[in-house]
């Protein structure tokens, strides 16, 4: 069934393959959010005089009891059905015969789909949102945890000073603060009501777009149509980008991860159940999932360029180029998912190995603390910075590495801020809800 097939007409088998492609499957998606802006719309229809109230009422009761059939997984797009759109007007019009046939007043394929696609990706960011809050809150509590913990700095991959687990992990708690705001971003954009814009200029029914928007509760609505259109895409990009960074600090502590729990560095270490053997080498533990989680966190990362790559150059109005954003944005979005699933899941099961510094090939590490002992005994920094690089050439230098290390400003080994931390999560994420 196709909702724009005129009599006398069809259309080649394989035009409707290549054109139709794999949206079914990603409509699938698609379906409850089809259900619920339907439900909106012949609301408002109602409401404006646009459907008798009797078919109003049918309409309603059998749209929602579509959507418990798609809540109940029950739900499927026929083969002979183009999309999801298409399904559900056809279910309901068999369920309550012509009055089903008039939801689509005031309504456009177009505008059908951008709201679906607005309301999925405002559901998904929710979603994700609450999986970057469970990691965030593992990084916080395993960062305190141990935070005395000393381990080796690095600037470009040579050992620099010192740092500690808890300054690492607590690092990545923050970078995932401002991934936050990426989504927060992106969830203000996906949060507008396109309905109503139809094929992207308007009705001349009088609709009530802002009656819509409150019954599906979005924050504001698309107010241009011809915008609204636009949005589509652009909606999907902005996601990818918030996507994008969090997948950018997972691959980094993923990364970080393979190198530390290396024997060569064993930092930390997880139960040999979370690792994986080798066919060849039995004293092998390899970390297969942080390296599947670096590469899956690439892969998304390059989301936005494809992204780009397909709506670059269009010019206003609907593109069939559009339908394939799904096939990008929406498989993307359950990697994530599953990589912040994971991740959680290691980081729990970590040990950290606490007498990583006792290792004389870390001495280095303490001469900017040395050279700072010197400058609070009234030495000119540049010249206790010359005389402790005299005594590293000299092979001279020596370090009491059991003394206790005093950094207290904010940020520093001694001071995490993982409280002041904590607390811009919480104002952030919290701008993320309907």
């Amino acid at each position: 069934m196709k909702l724009w097939k005129k009599d006398n007409t069809s259309t080649s088998e394989l035009i409707e393959k290549f054109t139709v492609g794999n949206d079914r499957d990603f409509d699938l998606l698609l379906a409850k959010f089809d259900a619920e802006a339907s439900i909106a719309h012949v609301t408002m229809l109602g409401e404006q005089g646009l459907m008798k109230q009797d078919d109003v009422n049918q309409a309603i009761k059998g749209l929602q009891k579509i959507h418990e059939t798609i809540i109940r997984g029950k739900f499927s797009i026929a083969a002979n059905m183009e999309d999801v759109h298409s399904q559900i007007e056809w279910m309901l019009t068999e369920e309550i015969g012509d009055a089903g046939k008039m939801i689509h007043t005031g309504r456009s394929r177009n505008d059908q789909v951008a709201v679906d696609i607005k309301l999925y990706l405002r559901s998904a960011i929710i979603e994700i949102k609450e999986d970057v809050l469970k990691l965030f809150e593992l990084l916080v509590q395993k960062s305190n945890q141990h935070k005395d913990v000393l381990i080796p700095g690095y600037t470009h991959l040579q050992t620099a000073m010192p740092s500690s687990i808890g300054l690492w992990l607590g690092a990545y708690a923050e970078s995932l603060v401002d991934d936050m705001e990426f989504l927060s971003a992106a969830f203000q954009v996906a949060n507008k009501n396109p309905l109503g814009s139809g094929a992207g200029y308007g009705s001349s029914f009088p609709l009530n777009r802002k009656r819509t928007t409150e019954l599906l509760h979005f924050k504001t609505l698309n107010y241009n149509s011809v915008y609204a259109q636009m949005s589509r895409g652009k909606t999907e990009k902005l996601t990818a980008y918030a996507l994008s960074s969090v997948a950018a600090t997972l691959s980094k502590l993923a990364m970080d991860c393979c190198l530390y729990v290396n024997q060569n560095f064993d930092f930390i270490s997880f139960p040999e159940e979370l690792t994986t053997g080798s066919s060849i080498m039995p004293h092998k533990k390899n970390p297969d999932v942080f390296e599947l989680i670096r590469g899956k966190c690439n892969r998304i990362q390059a989301v936005p360029n494809e992204l780009t790559l397909l709506l670059n150059n269009l010019p206003s109005g609907y593109h069939r180029d559009m339908q394939l954003t799904k096939e990008i944005i929406f498989p993307a979005m359950e990697s994530l998912r599953n990589c912040l699933s994971m991740m959680q899941m290691m980081l729990g099961a970590i040990s950290v190995n606490k007498d990583i510094l006792k290792d004389k090939k870390y001495a280095y590490l303490f001469s900017v603390e040395k050279v700072n002992e010197l400058v609070n005994q009234g030495i000119p920094f540049r010249d206790a910075y010359a005389k402790v690089g005299n005594m590293i050439n000299e092979g001279s230098f020596q370090f009491d590495q059991e003394k206790e290390l005093k950094h207290t400003h904010e940020g520093s080994i001694g001071n995490l801020c993982n409280e002041e931390i904590t607390q811009e999560m919480k104002k952030i994420s919290g701008t993320i809800s309907i």
